[in-house]
């Protein structure tokens, strides 16, 4: 890690601590049943988390792999990292043990902090990359915390580890729903330059006060809402886990919500939810998962607000946003934030004529340094001149509004003709029975690959597949329309909301005999 002096420092948490430190003993944090911490109590625990990791051995730009439970001790942990210079690794808390050890094995931390429950399956892993392991807890008790404790008197305001903005500052494991995951480098620069970004976009000031329901092992829990928050001066109000029930009784308190597409469904299903409990709220921020229209409008109905929809993902936090002031568009992610470049382009790389679907490729101070320990992968990923290929296929229109057509790796091409299935659920989820629908390919023996439908109907609804099909003839080319339709329960969804296709694909992929 290359050294820098104090003054001309890049750290991230030098950012938050001159936030930090004007706001003193306002809120930062309130966690329901458990207090709150106070700005001035963020400063003082973080340098004493920062003491820890240096005597645990922690030098810069060494690893520390966290799965734990959400907490303020959890964020806390993480800004003892940035202090410290080392390097976050945040994973999600459904990864089992097989997981972890795949994690710890590639990024080798020097310590393993984990939920005490899972102490003893990570032993193991801990040994076999030659980890020190630790224990924390939801209520911010375990093993690492009373290390903490043990230490002696720490000054607030120790000096943080002077970095570069190229620096790393963590390491964040995509999903791998197809390959092995691969660990995203972002660095001090990526972070805060986004960061800053979305506070002037969204409007966060130190009067605000953040409903965090969020998981906080994701950028969209821990980057996005939580440094919105801290380098805004803003209060969050934490809560464990999204529960309707705990939301509700918190709105009151709260000026701006930030959720994934699933949030806003289960809040539309209390009917308690609408104008008189929700419309005091500034700001209802979605992204993670696509947000289906017909939640757009009956938000609205509902609220007398339109949801802010945005797009980002692991490797460069947000990409898009629709505008705080002006039209949200149902449908659309909104315009390139400021100071990010984007391109629509096709297979070689080549801008493609406006209006005309492709791949969204990037540029700006929010992109990653590359995957961890993967150069070929990284170099496979990225233009000669500096673009990332996202592989999200995109339209952007002459205003320069950007909507997601559907991931490069969902495109189905049936009898030579490519096909968006994006296109496709849109026209079925218009259908009043009709809750959502995921479109997949599959192989086929005639057109290499069919088009199925899956498809979840309204309690008590009596929609079939010929309904469906009769639906969408006069709809849709006839090569875009479903050969099948299937009807389940509900679709398979990971921990941020997103349809994992690559599960339904492999669940349908003998619908027409396996090609």
């Amino acid at each position: 890690m290359t050294q820098h002096s104090a003054t001309t420092s890049a750290n991230l948490y030098a950012a938050i601590d001159a936030v930090a430190t004007a706001q003193g003993p306002k809120p930062c944090w309130i966690v329901p049943g458990r207090g709150s911490w106070s700005f001035d109590d963020l400063r003082a625990q973080s340098a004493r988390q920062a003491a820890a990791l240096r005597a645990a051995g922690l030098r810069p730009g060494d690893r520390l792999l966290l799965q734990a439970e959400k907490s303020p001790e959890f964020v806390l942990l993480w800004l003892g990292c940035l202090r410290a210079g080392a390097v976050f690794i945040p994973l999600n808390t459904a990864y089992t043990a097989a997981e972890v050890r795949y994690f710890a094995l590639d990024s080798r931390p020097r310590l393993l902090v984990c939920d005490p429950k899972q102490a003893a399956t990570l032993a193991p892993v801990a040994a076999e990359c030659g980890a020190r392991l630790h224990t924390l807890d939801a209520q911010g008790g375990g093993s690492w915390s009373d290390a903490v404790a043990a230490l002696p008197a720490v000054t607030a305001h120790a000096n943080c580890e002077p970095c570069g903005a190229d620096d790393l500052a963590a390491i964040l494991y995509t999903s791998g729903t197809t390959g092995r995951s691969k660990g995203a480098m972002l660095s001090h620069g990526n972070l805060e330059s986004n960061a800053r970004t979305l506070v002037e976009l969204w409007r966060f000031t130190a009067e605000d006060v953040l409903l965090h329901a969020l998981p906080i092992y994701h950028v969209h829990g821990l980057f996005i809402a939580t440094h919105c928050a801290l380098l805004a001066g803003a209060s969050t109000l934490l809560l464990p886990r999204f529960d309707v029930a705990a939301v509700m009784a918190q709105l009151p308190r709260t000026t701006a919500f930030m959720g994934i597409p699933t949030y806003y469904v289960r809040l539309l299903d209390e009917p308690t939810f609408g104008r008189d409990t929700a419309s005091h709220l500034r700001v209802y921020i979605c992204g993670s998962a696509p947000l289906l229209p017909a939640t757009f409008a009956q938000f609205e109905q509902r609220t007398g607000q339109r949801i802010l929809e945005r797009y980002g993902m692991t490797e460069a936090g947000m990409i898009t946003s629709n505008p705080y002031d002006g039209e949200r568009v149902a449908g659309s992610v909104g315009f390139a934030l400021p100071g990010v470049s984007v391109r629509v382009a096709g297979p070689d790389g080549t801008e493609l004529p406006q209006g005309e679907p492709g791949v969204l490729e990037i540029r700006g101070p929010n992109l990653f340094k590359g995957y961890w320990q993967m150069p070929e992968k990284t170099a496979e990923e990225f233009r000669a001149d500096g673009y990332f290929i996202t592989g999200d296929v995109v339209t952007q229109d002459a205003d320069g509004r950007i909507a997601i057509v559907g991931r490069a790796k969902d495109l189905v091409i049936s009898g030579g003709f490519n096909i968006y299935p994006k296109e496709i659920e849109l026209q079925i989820d218009a259908l009043p029975e009709v809750v959502e629908s995921a479109v997949i390919g599959v192989p086929h023996p005639d057109f290499g690959e069919g088009v199925v439908a899956v498809v979840v109907r309204r309690s008590g609804a009596t929609l079939d597949e010929a309904q469906v099909q009769a639906a969408l003839h006069e709809r849709l080319a006839r090569f875009k329309q479903p050969k099948r339709v299937f009807f389940v329960d509900g679709l398979p969804r990971n921990a941020m909301g997103k349809v994992q296709k690559a599960r339904l694909r492999e669940q349908y992929a003998m619908t027409f005999g396996g090609g």
